[in-house]
């Protein structure tokens, strides 16, 4: 197990836990020099081999032995799966989440993949023009202050 992924599954242990554990460090002497508080888990439904947050806290993405990466909402909510080829080791992400990253070990490569979260946005009632059975919608807000 590599340092990395040493730190991933640490990371995924001591992410956020549901449990009001909390834990102590101590020295060779029996004192205490952290403190640790578990706050909330959640089961994955694979095995993890890399994990990476997204800047802003707000996004998880979880590399599997399944070839997929797994996206939660930091509190747990499964947004959605992204499948790899086969042999992908590590993954980063950009800052904002807008790209991953994928280095694959068996073929020796690196992947640079652009990400976007698709939202639907609820213009039941609202005015429009054209036609209502188009399979895109453009939404304009401009009551905005």
């Amino acid at each position: 197990m590599t340092y990395k992924q040493c730190i991933a599954v640490c990371a995924i242990l001591m992410f956020p836990f549901s449990t009001s554990s909390a834990f102590a460090a101590v020295d060779a002497k029996g004192v205490s020099k952290i403190q640790l508080q578990v706050e909330k888990t959640w089961q994955l439904p694979e095995k993890p081999l890399d994990i990476v947050y997204s800047l802003d806290g707000k996004k998880v993405f979880i590399l599997t032995d399944q070839e997929q990466v797994l996206v939660y909402k930091a509190s747990g909510q499964l947004l959605g799966s992204i499948d790899v080829e086969k042999g992908v080791s590590a993954i980063d992400i950009a800052p904002r989440g807008e790209k991953l990253f994928l280095i694959n070990q068996k073929n020796n490569s690196f992947t640079d993949i652009s990400v976007d979260f698709v939202v639907s946005v609820d213009v039941a009632g609202s005015p429009f023009v054209g036609n209502t059975n188009a399979p895109v919608t453009i939404a304009v807000f401009t009551d905005f202050e």
